[in-house]
């Protein structure tokens, strides 16, 4: 996907691309975050937590540990 210039309206709004909304899976009325990072701004959809079980199926679990940890 390439880059996307958007413009911010009068009143401090943006839209979303479609094809970003879409890659995304954003719907109407769901929530962002909007975090400031080091000149720019990354936005992080909120997910409910129902809807985040399972999402760190397949990650490693084989981390060396330290002795006094179980």
């Amino acid at each position: 996907m390439t880059s996307t210039t958007l413009t911010i309206s009068s009143k401090f709004q943006i839209v979303i691309p479609k094809a970003i909304r879409e890659l995304l899976g954003l719907k109407p009325g769901q929530k962002l975050q909007a975090i400031p990072i080091g000149g720019r701004i990354e936005l992080i959809p909120v997910r409910k937590l129902k809807d985040m079980r399972g999402f760190l199926d397949g990650m490693a679990t084989d981390v060396p540990r330290e002795d006094d940890r179980p």
